[in-house]
């Protein structure tokens, strides 16, 4: 799914993990300015096609150890009480 290896909870995606070793995550819409604060990117479906507000791309280096990683778990995670 979306050019990544895509892993689900209750038949929801959580997290695509990227060729580049970034994330794609699915997100609260309402996050997302924090998200990218946080050190997300817009995700986009092809050169200019943003998917918006609920889908943050995840750079491999902000995954650097575990802690990271959870966190953006947890958030593909907690998305699943959102609507798309």
């Amino acid at each position: 799914m979306f050019g990544g290896l895509s892993f689900m909870v209750d038949d929801r995606m959580v997290v695509a993990a990227g060729r580049d070793g970034g994330l794609l995550v699915p997100t609260n819409p309402a996050a997302h300015q924090a998200l990218l604060d946080r050190g997300g990117r817009p995700a986009y479906m092809g050169r200019d096609r943003p998917m918006g507000p609920g889908w943050i791309t995840v750079p491999h280096e902000k995954l650097r150890d575990a802690a990271a990683l959870a966190f953006w778990l947890q958030v593909g995670i907690d998305s699943r009480d959102t609507s798309h």
